[in-house]
């Protein structure tokens, strides 16, 4: 029991030694944990210090420099603005100089118009007596005169002005005269060469279409089978078309009669897809009909979009390339419509080109002038006026609305290429082979021609040659002159213009000769 005492008491001693050499040791190392604590924080505040002093130093150093460097361009400038003000310095003395010196001449400048005002005035006294005096003498010259002449001043003047009054009149008339001959000249010799060009740019050939077409078929059978039982076939063709067939002896065809060239189209299309199909009765008649009216109609809208492509247009309404498309199958006089309107186009658009025109109004213009006979036979009115209608309803343009109803005068035109419209119009209608006119028609436009000009007083005779475009008038020499012979030119120019229709032109050309006779015996 003591021992365990003992032990117990030992190893508290012990442990209370262990932990005062702990506590002893830790207090050490704290103190010595402080000293170098301390020891290094005196060390910073001392580098801190050196880095302060030096940076401190570099600043001052730095605002000396920058002190320095100020004051010189401070200095600099002040050099360069005593420059400058002295160099104005100069120029403002050079100005003043210059200002003393041209008031010293402004001042003898005036002096010496001074002097000229009072030179003018004397000059003037002078010149207001001699007036005086010639007027006097005039005066006093004129009152002589007129007591040797026995009339008047005023009676005198009235005689001279009608004297020179005659003679103005009758050089009037020779120059008015030679200053249209020189501008028809001129008019005309440009105009031949821009229609040259024009028509020889564009070549057109014309198939004179008839009132008849002929359809080939494989055999002579094939007739029978056209005519049908009793005639019915043919009697239903004749009905769904609206032609005649004429079935003779003709061999291996069948003529296709009618005046309407579409219908007779649809006919000969028609009978060639019934001879294919080999099925030829009434109610395969009327299908195989209806369907061609369709085809031809694409056809028709295929054929004016191909025109308005060929003379590069574009932008115009469906309904107007579909109204275009129908002139394909209509004529006038022997020429097909649509590829008169297309060559009108040609020949306008050349021509707007060499005028400096609009080219694409021109071209547009011309080829829709004779739209209206598209619907003319189910519309009253003149077909330019019925074109115009369309055109304006469709959107067109004032201007070529106007080009279309002006084409044959009908309006006035309100702009240059509606002028060019009709002119090409004209010009495609009027070449040889475009068109083709029944003689009587002809021949009695020719007695009219004549008889106008035979009805004119002092005509001796009159001729219509070139086919009916130009008039050779002879007068009598002894009935006019010359200024009445060139007056009758032009007034049966007009004459011709308001009461006759004629495609193109025709030349009146006057011939007034002079035939001394005498016999030697």
């Amino acid at each position: 029991m003591s021992d365990l005492v003992t032990y117990l008491a030992v190893a508290l001693v012990s442990m209370l030694c262990g932990i005062g050499g702990y506590e002893l040791l830790r207090r050490r190392t704290a103190l010595a944990a402080k000293d170098r604590a301390q020891e290094e924080a005196r060390q910073i505040v001392q580098t801190a210090a050196r880095e302060a002093e030096t940076r401190v130093k570099e600043a001052k150093l730095e605002a000396k420099d920058l002190l320095i460097q100020a004051k010189a361009e401070l200095e600099r400038e002040q050099k360069e603005k005593t420059i400058v003000l002295q160099e104005q310095e100069r120029r403002f003395l050079q100005r003043e100089e210059l200002l003393d010196r041209k008031a010293g001449g402004l001042e003898k400048r005036e002096q010496d118009l001074s002097k000229r005002e009072r030179e003018l005035d004397r000059r003037e006294a002078g010149l207001q007596e001699k007036e005086t005096a010639c007027a006097q003498a005039l005066r006093e010259h004129r009152e002589a005169l007129e007591r040797v002449a026995g009339m008047t001043a005023e009676e005198a003047k009235r005689h001279l002005l009608a004297e020179y009054e005659s003679q103005v009149r009758i050089e009037a008339a020779g120059l008015s005269k030679r200053t249209i001959e020189e501008a028809k000249e001129n008019a005309e010799r440009e105009a031949r060469e821009i229609i040259a060009t024009s028509i020889q740019r564009v070549t057109r050939d014309y198939v004179s279409e008839a009132t008849i077409s002929m359809v080939p078929i494989p055999n002579d059978a094939m007739k029978g089978r056209i005519i049908g039982r009793e005639g019915r076939n043919i009697r239903a063709i004749e009905a769904a078309t609206g032609i005649d067939l004429i079935i003779d002896e003709t061999p291996e065809a069948v003529i296709i009669s009618g005046f309407d060239p579409l219908r007779r189209e649809i006919a000969k299309v028609s009978l060639e897809r019934l001879m294919q199909d080999g099925r030829i009765h009434p109610t395969r008649i009327e299908e195989i009909v209806e369907k061609v009216k369709t085809d031809v109609e694409k056809l028709m809208i295929e054929e004016a979009e191909k025109v308005i492509f060929e003379v590069g247009l574009a932008d115009f309404h469906p309904e107007i390339v579909k109204i275009l498309g129908r002139l394909k199958y209509r004529t006038s006089y022997g020429q097909n419509n649509l590829y008169h309107a297309r060559e009108a186009a040609y020949i306008c658009g050349i021509m707007a080109s060499e005028l400096g025109l609009d080219v694409k109004l021109a071209k547009r213009g011309a080829l829709l002038h004779d739209i209206g006979k598209a619907v003319s036979h189910e519309e009253e009115g003149p077909h330019a006026m019925l074109g115009a209608e369309i055109a304006k309803r469709y959107g067109e343009s004032e201007k070529v609305v106007n080009a279309i109803a002006a084409h044959h005068e009908q309006v006035e035109p309100i702009c240059p290429e509606t002028v060019l419209v009709a002119s090409a119009e004209a010009l495609s209608a009027a070449r040889p082979g475009a068109r083709r006119e029944a003689l009587e028609s002809y021949v009695k436009r020719l007695e009219k021609l004549e008889s106008l000009a035979v009805g004119q007083r002092g005509v001796q005779k009159a001729y219509a040659i070139q086919a009916g475009r130009e008039i050779r008038v002879i007068v009598k020499q002894e009935d006019l002159s010359d200024s009445e012979a060139f007056q009758l030119s032009r007034e049966l120019a007009k004459k011709i213009e308001q009461e006759l229709t004629y495609p193109g032109q025709i030349k009146v050309t006057v011939i007034r000769e002079s035939r001394y006779v005498e016999y030697a015996k």
